[in-house]
């Protein structure tokens, strides 16, 4: 059994309800020692960290999420300042930027996002990164910004070149279930490259699933799996790379055990 964590999980999200709690007890069983949990829309805020505040497992972030560019609100940006006070997140996230058109006006996710990292500047926190078609320009923001205390690059899909300027910024890079497809050939590659310092791993659950997922739904269980899927690509031990991963997500989140 591995010592892992989750980097990148909605546990909160409503496919959950009926089950959740056997999930994250048999995610302890499994070997995770928790969860790191993206806010998405501001609705889902209370419920989020009413979970964090019941379960020592679940690590929250809290953020405005780029695919959901029709439920926020320009209030939205001074609720997140106000709730940071009291429900202690570990980052500001899921924020970022992506391209594709039916998420909504690409200018107004810029918006969004630079006034959330000026938040995370002010806060001193990390962030967790969705970047879809638009690695250069979120890199060019975080640049601008003078954002220092890094974070995650959720579902890291960009270049080796892109991927070091991220880690030059302080930033980890997330690999989930999305690699285990054979038809993966450029994320199978950059995972055998990079170094295993700047690497975690993620289910990104209810979505993203693996290969191996027969089922609906993606859920935590699945990253003993991906971890081993990974390890074997980059000729590692599962358990070095387990130990190596979980050290990377406490770090840049700053996590303390749970």
């Amino acid at each position: 059994m591995y010592e892992l964590i989750d980097s990148h999980c909605h546990i909160d999200f409503p496919v959950f309800e009926p089950d959740r709690e056997a999930i994250i007890a048999q995610a302890k069983l499994a070997g995770l020692r928790g969860m790191v949990v993206p806010g998405t829309v501001a609705s889902g805020w209370p419920t989020l960290v009413r979970l964090a505040m019941t379960h020592r497992e679940l690590w929250p972030a809290l953020g405005l999420h780029p695919m959901f560019m029709a439920e926020h609100k320009e209030a939205h940006l001074h609720e997140l300042e106000k709730v940071l006070g009291f429900s202690k997140p570990v980052a500001i996230g899921e924020i970022g930027l992506d391209k594709q058109v039916e998420h909504g006006d690409y200018h107004h996710q810029e918006h969004f996002f630079k006034a959330q990292l000026a938040i995370a500047k002010l806060v001193r926190l990390p962030v967790l990164l969705h970047v879809r078609k638009t690695h250069d320009e979120v890199l060019h923001h975080l640049r601008f910004a003078k954002h220092e205390t890094g974070g995650i690059v959720h579902a890291f899909n960009g270049s080796e070149q892109q991927a070091q300027q991220y880690i030059d910024l302080g930033f980890k890079l997330g690999f989930g279930g999305a690699i285990t497809f054979p038809r993966a050939l450029k994320l199978q590659r950059l995972a055998g490259v990079l170094p295993a310092s700047a690497l975690v791993l993620e289910t990104d659950a209810p979505d993203m699933k693996p290969e191996f997922e027969t089922s609906e739904r993606n859920t935590p269980l699945n990253l003993p799996r991906i971890l081993e899927f990974i390890a074997h690509l980059r000729q590692d031990e599962p358990a070095a790379l387990a130990k190596q991963t979980t050290q990377n997500v406490r770090d840049v989140l700053h996590l303390t055990a749970a």
